[in-house]
């Protein structure tokens, strides 16, 4: 696995009358019920987890479960009241204030669900804005932000203005500038959330594409667990500011740790997350059909093929090799609870 870009250790972030002194008075970290108990507001409980880089790993959670405040934490919007948070190695928690606004304007790039575009100017002049405020010359900045508008699909709207724009366009124009200063890690709020389903799914699709090229590290936070299927390396599963469970979306489906993860994913359809190679067997002597599925693909876009087949289905990798098979009765009994 890649070298962790981001590295969050036993966070905490508690409001209430003096919540540092609270926790420094305990030999062991408090269960939520005694921090209830005692009048605080547990938005983060004892996070701990790293974020590799090139990674997507998405924080979801219903509303009021800490997603936006831990995420606010690990780019010191808002202070911890304990924990360490290193980015790139270094203590984000004893950074000085100089130094944390030249890590945000240089190495951090923010995406929200309110797009917070300047309305008083341009395409241009909006995803330029941050590479001024770093003070970078106009000719440089402006080349820049138009690589950027290439980059998201809008050349030819460098003139126009916010209210001219579509709610998509919007986004795209928000995720221009935050790529303009080239950020180490990508901080993105529910960024669709806010758009009509179609378009949200074309903003997704964008999102993809974008990352194939960058490779970006990213963390990213949403409601949406067919979001979080489609976008996320890694998912984050948070519950009154505590971290239940941390794993790839195909592991939280099939062994949720708790109680809660197991109502949270239950109405998941598994044909849209597990992969054929999930569900694959060694080939031994089987005789086998077809031409192959790949190893990666959905079993919602195989699922035909598989269950229409006359025997186990051949499954190979990239390059076309065989390395396991897929047998219809293994699909129906994981889909159904019953083979065939």
């Amino acid at each position: 696995m890649n070298e962790a870009i981001l590295s969050c250790q036993h966070v905490w972030k508690l409001y209430g009358p003096d919540p540092k002194a609270y926790l420094q008075s305990r030999d062991v970290p408090p269960s939520l019920d005694e921090i209830k108990g005692t009048g605080f507001i547990p938005a983060v409980r004892n996070a701990t987890f790293d974020v590799h880089a090139g990674e997507i790993l998405i924080i979801m959670g219903l509303s009021g479960s800490g997603k936006s405040t831990l995420v606010r934490c690990l780019s010191r919007l808002v202070d911890p009241t304990a924990g360490e948070i290193f980015f790139e190695g270094r203590d984000l928690l004893n950074a000085s204030p100089k130094e944390l606004i030249d890590i945000r304007r240089h190495k951090m790039g923010m995406v929200f669900q309110h797009f917070a575009l300047l309305p008083n100017r341009t395409v241009l002049e909006n995803v330029a804005f941050p590479l001024e405020v770093q003070g970078v010359g106009r000719a440089n900045r402006e080349t820049r932000a138009r690589e950027m508008i290439e980059l998201v699909g809008l050349d030819g709207r460098e003139k126009y203005y916010p209210r001219e724009l579509s709610g998509g366009q919007q986004q795209r124009v928000g995720i221009a500038r935050s790529l303009a200063v080239e950020p180490d890690v990508w901080f993105l709020d529910e960024p669709f959330s806010a758009l009509d389903p179609l378009i949200r799914r074309e903003m997704q699709d964008e999102f993809l594409r974008l990352q194939s090229m960058l490779k970006k590290t990213i963390v990213f936070i949403t409601h949406d667990f067919d979001e979080a299927i489609r976008l996320a390396d890694r998912v984050a599963i948070m519950f009154e500011g505590g971290i239940d469970q941390l794993g790839t979306p195909e592991e939280i489906i099939t062994s949720p740790a708790t109680d809660y993860v197991a109502e949270f994913t239950k109405d998941i359809p598994r044909d849209k997350l597990l992969t054929v190679g999930s569900l694959m067997e060694a080939v031994d002597s089987m005789e086998m059909v077809g031409e192959g599925l790949r190893h990666d693909e959905k079993l919602h876009d195989v699922a035909h093929a598989i269950l229409t087949s006359s025997g186990p289905n051949r499954v190979v990798d990239e390059q076309g090799n065989t390395i396991g098979a897929i047998r219809r009765s293994r699909v129906l009994d994981t889909l159904f609870g019953k083979g065939n």
